[in-house]
Order: C-alpha cells, then sequence, then structure tokens
C-alpha cells in the first residue's frame, strides 16, 4: 500500500506527525518517537492517537505569519473592509484596497495546509478501523477526524467555492491525483455527512482539554446550515436546523464574567469557549499579540510590533454609548505602559485589539501561547437568534440569547421588535461581540450585506461603501484559486474575474 507520499495536483501532501494528547498539556507537549513507516504504522491506539493529534496541530495554519504582518486570520479580517494594515505587507494593502491577485502567497498556504490536513485525516479514517484497539476509543477518535475534515473542508468551500471533494487517501497512481474542482453543493453534503457522524461517535458533551466535544460539532453544524440557509445556496429550510443545533449548547456552556478570560492562560478551553487552537511555550507558539500591537511601539516584550490588523476608529465607534467592551482594557485600548520604562505610557492614537493582548507574554519574555478561539458561546447564541427569528420570527428565547450577551456588555434589553428590526440588532451583535475573530467576511458572503458602522445601518455588499472608502468588488465574495495550483493541475479553473 502506498500512501508515504500523497500528492493532490494541489501541492505535495505530507504526513505530519507532530504531537501527543490526552490532557491539554500533554495533547502539545508529547512528542512521538514512533518510526513513521508503512509497514509498522496503525498498528497501535496510541499511534493512532498520535496521528490525529497531528491533525490538530495544522488549526495553527490560520495564525501562521511572518515579520511583514501577514495571516491567514488577519486577510480573512482585511477582506472585511474594518481593520487597517499599518506594518510593511504589501499584499495586506492590496487586499484592503481590493487590487491583489491569485498570487498571494496567503492565498496558497490556506489552501494548501487545508488540504494537507484533510489528507491526514483521509488516511485516519481510512486506517483506524483496522487497529485492534478499544472500540469506544476507536470511535471517538474517528469522531475527532470526521469533525476536523468538516472544519477544513468548511473553510475551504466557503472561501473559494467549489473545491476538489477527496475523501480518501491519494496515491501516486490514483485517479484524484489532478483532481477538478466539485459543486459546492456536494462539498457541503460532505461536511454535513461529517459532523453527523461525529454527533454520534461518543464524545463529550464539553472537552477542557483542546479536543473536540459535541459542543463544538452541534456549533459547527449550525454555523454550516446557517450559511447554507443564506448565500448562494439559500437552503432557507436550513435555518430550522441551524437554531436546533445551536440549542443544544446553549446550557452547557457560560459567558465569562470578565473579558480578559477570552485571552489569557489560566481560562484557555473553559467558560465559553468551545473549540480553541492549542498553544503551548515550548511547543507551539504565535505571534498574535506582535500582529495586533502599535506598529513600531515598545508595547510588550516583543522583537517586533507589526500593526498589522488594526481597528479603524469608525467601527470602534459604532459601539452603542455606554458599551463595556469599548471602554479601554476591554476589546480595545489605546494606551499602554512602556516595556522599556513603565512609568511611562505609551498613547498609540489609535485603537488596537486588546482582545488579542497576551499579558502574560507582553510582561514576560515575549513568547506568546495564547490560544485562538475558533468557536464560543455567544456565536452559538447568535445563531439561535437569527435562525430562530428567521423561522418564527423574535420569539422570547430568542431575544433573551441576545440580551444576555448584551447585559454583560452593560446595555438595555432590547425591546419589541420586528423580524426584520431583530434580524438588523443580531447582525450588528454578531459584528461587535465577535469582532475581528473571523466571522464579518463569512457574513458578508452569506448575507450579501454589509455593515455600514458610519451610519450605523447595513447596506448591500456590492454597494456600500465601507469606512475606508472601498466598496466590495463581486469577485472578493470569493478567494482566488492559488495560481501556483493552476500551474500545478490543469483541469483547476479559476473564480470569476480573477
Amino acid at each position: 500500500m502506498k500512501f508515504n507520499i500523497k500528492k493532490y495536483g494541489i501541492g505535495v501532501t505530507l504526513l505530519v506527525l507532530l504531537v501527543t494528547v490526552s490532557s491539554c498539556k500533554k495533547y502539545l507537549d508529547e512528542k512521538s518517537n514512533s518510526n513513521f513507516v508503512k509497514n509498522n504504522y496503525f498498528k497501535t491506539a496510541s499511534q493512532a492517537q498520535t496521528f490525529v493529534n497531528g491533525i490538530y496541530s495544522q488549526l495553527h495554519l490560520f495564525q501562521n505569519g511572518d515579520a511583514y504582518g501577514e495571516s491567514p486570520f488577519i486577510t480573512l479580517e482585511l477582506f472585511a473592509g474594518h481593520a487597517t494594515s499599518l506594518g510593511q505587507s504589501v499584499n495586506n494593502s492590496n487586499v484592503i484596497h481590493q487590487r491583489t491577485d491569485a498570487v498571494n502567497p496567503g492565498f496558497e498556504d490556506v489552501w494548501q495546509n487545508s488540504y494537507n490536513a484533510i489528507a491526514n485525516a483521509n488516511l485516519a479514517l481510512q486506517q483506524i478501523p483496522t487497529i485492534g484497539m478499544d472500540a469506544t476509543l476507536s470511535k471517538k477518535l474517528l469522531g475527532e477526524v470526521y469533525f476536523l475534515r468538516a472544519f477544513f473542508y468548511y473553510h475551504l468551500v466557503r472561501l473559494y467555492g467549489d473545491v476538489p471533494l477527496i475523501t480518501t487517501p491519494v496515491t501516486i497512481d490514483s485517479p484524484d491525483l489532478y483532481p477538478t474542482r466539485t459543486d459546492y453543493k456536494k462539498v457541503y453534503d460532505q461536511i454535513i455527512s461529517d459532523l453527523q457522524a461525529a454527533e454520534t461517535s461518543g464524545l463529550p458533551e464539553t472537552d477542557q482539554t483542546g479536543r473536540v466535544s459535541l459542543g463544538a460539532v452541534h456549533t459547527l453544524l449550525a454555523s454550516v446550515y446557517l450559511t447554507t440557509a443564506g448565500y448562494p445556496m439559500q437552503a432557507t429550510a436550513n435555518y430550522a436546523l441551524a437554531a436546533a443545533e445551536a440549542q443544544k449548547v446553549l446550557t452547557d456552556y457560560t459567558l465569562f464574567t470578565d473579558y480578559a478570560y477570552l485571552h489569557d492562560n489560566a481560562h484557555k478551553n473553559q467558560g465559553e469557549l468551545i473549540f480553541q487552537g492549542q498553544y503551548l511555550v515550548g511547543v507551539a507558539t504565535n505571534a498574535l499579540t506582535q500582529l495586533t500591537v502599535p506598529f513600531n511601539l515598545n508595547v510588550g516584550a516583543y522583537g517586533d510590533h507589526l500593526g498589522a490588523m488594526i481597528p479603524t476608529d469608525q467601527f470602534v465607534a459604532s459601539y452603542e454609548a455606554g458599551d463595556l467592551r469599548t471602554q479601554e482594557r476591554q476589546f480595545y485600548f489605546s494606551s499602554y505602559p512602556s516595556h522599556d520604562d513603565p512609568t511611562k505610557i505609551i498613547q498609540f492614537g489609535e485603537h488596537c485589539l486588546y482582545k488579542f493582548f497576551h499579558v502574560e507574554s507582553a510582561n514576560g519574555n515575549g513568547i506568546c501561547d495564547e490560544n485562538w478561539t475558533f468557536l464560543r458561546l455567544p456565536e452559538a447564541m447568535l445563531t439561535y437568534a437569527e435562525a430562530t427569528n428567521e423561522v418564527s420570527g423574535p420569539t422570547a428565547d430568542a431575544v433573551a440569547q441576545v440580551n444576555k450577551i448584551r447585559a454583560r456588555a452593560q446595555l438595555a434589553p432590547l425591546g419589541t421588535l420586528s423580524k426584520d428590526a431583530f434580524r438588523q440588532e443580531i447582525w450588528k451583535e454578531r459584528y461587535h461581540e465577535l469582532a475581528y475573530e473571523d466571522k464579518a467576511y463569512f457574513d458578508i458572503q452569506r448575507t450579501h450585506m454589509i455593515y455600514d458602522v458610519v451610519n450605523n445601518k447595513f447596506g448591500d455588499a456590492l454597494s456600500t461603501a465601507n469606512e475606508q472608502g472601498v466598496t466590495m468588488k463581486e469577485q472578493y465574495l470569493l478567494w482566488p484559486i492559488p495560481q501556483r495550483e493552476i500551474n500545478t493541475n490543469k483541469k483547476l479553473t479559476q473564480n470569476k474575474d480573477w
């Protein structure tokens, strides 16, 4: 059997075996001493778990960054139009002003690394059932892999549209070595099928070690249903399914009482945090804070202060008066003590993201191991509210979910609203509560509406300028297929206008 190298015609896909897990620390800290060769791997439960851990590690692709301030999690936000980039990146500037192209390396990074993860997921799903191991553990590991494969495909299909759908290992003589693009509806069918398989795999309701839980599966599936109810699929029957899935997690998680818990080490994988990418000093670190502190100001013990994603003043001003999230060192901050001389306060002259400020590394040695949050309770609450509203109008339960988020922000509860008015309030809350968490661009795609923060209303995405004077081009509703992939695989076609 040939599986030591798998190439998809979308870049060489290599097996990644990085780390072992059983607790949050072990998840990242234990190294595999296994000699991975085709004749001795997938023989034991330990090998199976180690292999699955390698798939988790590929979640780090979204936080990969460089000295120019380029990173996929930033690119996603720049597409949404409510952030500037004060660093050196020409690519970031081109995204903001909608003059980028298919050779932007960020597009290739997400594509290639996502397919790397999918390749390993496909191999795990094929091989784990062949291992003589505890049936309950085997089923659980398969559930985690189904979730992870769905997670990566969900990002691919939303970003690139029709993408190659590959669900089995590919060898050098496979007909899928150079695949064609698959209709996006079939990709969504596979995503839903994978998540439904994960739901019946015996996963725990919640998990505080960084592994997949039923809460993560329900929340992601609710997001998938909400997305497919909007553009381009407009399967409106899926609103009811989205509400049902989101409702399953509303009582299993609790909102934090302090926004600082969203980005400190002590509260990783707890409270409202449903699914995070895991980081640990000495094993896997990131540049989240370096990328989002003000450009070239000595805030914290970092070698670089990149200013790669800075909220616009207009966006911060779009919150309601008195909103706790806009007060200093809640979601944003505009000053901080100098790292060289803490008695001196540096005034930024702009608002930066305290939401991603990692105090432990800023005040320590500058090595950041802040987790990145993919799914948290407020998203599930707002998905439930929006989907319920589309089916039944503003029910008391739906309004209550939004009001819980508002209450934490010290805002008055919403009163009686029409269906249309409540929809607008939910959308606004998604922008404000989930700000800069890579949700806004996907909301633009599915609603074809953009938040006009200057006028505090929603307008058509293709005719409403953002606060930087940029109006989204239709082509920007999708990313381009990376040019290098098209050059490698002549069966791939490009998205419209790229």
